[in-house]
């Protein structure tokens, strides 16, 4: 600021001064207003990894939200929530680990805290109700839903339980833990043939198999409980199966534009989710009916729970029915996932999408 060289035409002292201190008012100003812009903006810890077979898409989904928030409002933090560790990684891809007792980092000397956490783990502990309960006690909210309901809805056959009395409709199903004696021939007569056979606790399809003949069943529950300790069975339904994405958006439950899934394989398994084995068609190809009765059912399942934040809930049609297979509360964030493609069918930009949901966890 001493350098300022003034035009030979002013020569007045008392007017350069004036100008002099003119120009240090605006540079100030400038500043100050630039300092609490910046303390202003709010610290987000996108959590993502988790300890299931889940952890290369979580992520590949908490990257994706990492790139596309919104950075004039937000100071992002990627945190890897691994079994082996808890770290912030930085731009450079350099770790620093977090502190467990009250969910901080120190960087360069400085102890960052965090205002809100952007929950991006798929099955646990980002989706089981452990990391909601975890930031309850810590007082930091999170774009999720409460600890109850994520427990609740990790469980498929809790979730089906509770829903029943409520009118939500699901497949007939036979519950097995692990020790329980296998019955085949029990089994078939509840549930006939053919019938899934799904590991209770997990996620993206691992520990599913579509079973035809009694001799299968024995191998495939093997197969589950190399994910979970809980099994459950359940009849074919053969239908229409779509995907209903319900969100908290703008103060308010939406749910967002339907997707009819058709499978190339037998079933919606994890080539048809991830590797692209399946058309996923936005808007679905549904009668006016259909369409009526899943918007209503999945809103109401969303609004019973008191949920918050994402769901995409799971129906096949019988007629014109929807029966719910399934309630994730932390669904695929990636581009091509359903949920962000639902979202921009309603003209809901991706960014706009990661945004809401930070500005409805810091109203709770």
């Amino acid at each position: 600021m001493n350098n300022i060289i003034f035009d030979s035409r002013i020569d007045d002292k008392s007017t350069a001064h004036k100008i002099l201190v003119t120009i240090q008012a605006v540079f100030l100003f400038f500043e100050s207003n630039f300092s609490k812009n910046e303390q202003m903006k709010k610290n987000i810890a996108i959590i993502m990894g988790g300890y299931s077979s889940e952890v290369q898409i979580s992520l590949k989904s908490g990257n994706v939200v990492y790139e596309s928030m919104n950075r004039e409002k937000f100071n992002l933090y990627r945190i890897h929530i691994l079994k082996e560790k808890w770290v912030y990684v930085d731009e450079k891809d350099i770790e620093h680990p977090v502190d467990r007792h009250d969910f901080t980092v120190e960087i360069n000397g400085e102890k960052i805290s965090f205002d809100c956490v952007f929950n991006a783990i798929h099955g646990t502990p980002g989706e089981d109700g452990l990391m909601q309960a975890y930031f309850k006690l810590l007082n930091i909210p999170q774009t999720s839903c409460d600890y109850y309901q994520s427990a609740l809805t990790f469980n498929k056959r809790d979730l089906l339980s509770t829903l029943k009395p409520y009118g939500i409709k699901s497949a007939t199903s036979y519950y097995l833990n692990m020790g329980d004696e296998i019955k085949p021939d029990l089994i078939v007569a509840k549930v006939g043939l053919p019938c899934f056979v799904k590991a209770n606790k997990a996620g993206s399809s691992f520990g599913i198999t579509k079973v035809y003949k009694n001799e299968e069943l024995v191998p495939a529950i093997k197969k589950a409980y190399q994910e979970d300790d809980e099994v459950i069975i359940e009849s074919f339904l053969d239908g229409t199966e779509v995907s209903v994405g319900v969100i908290t958006y703008q103060g308010e439950t939406k749910v967002l534009p339907i997707t009819e899934i058709v499978s190339e394989n037998d079933f919606f398994d994890y080539q048809a989710k991830y590797e692209g084995k399946s058309q996923e068609i936005t808007p679905a190809r549904l009668s006016s009916a259909q369409e009526r009765n899943v918007t209503e059912v999945a809103k109401k399942a969303y609004e019973v729970l008191k949920m918050k934040g994402y769901t995409r809930s799971e129906f096949i049609f019988k007629g014109d029915e929807p029966y719910m297979l399934e309630m994730n509360t932390t669904p695929g964030l990636t581009r091509e996932s359903i949920l962000p493609q639902q979202a921009k069918t309603a003209g809901i930009s991706i960014s706009a999408l990661f945004d809401s949901a930070i500005e409805e966890a810091l109203k709770k």
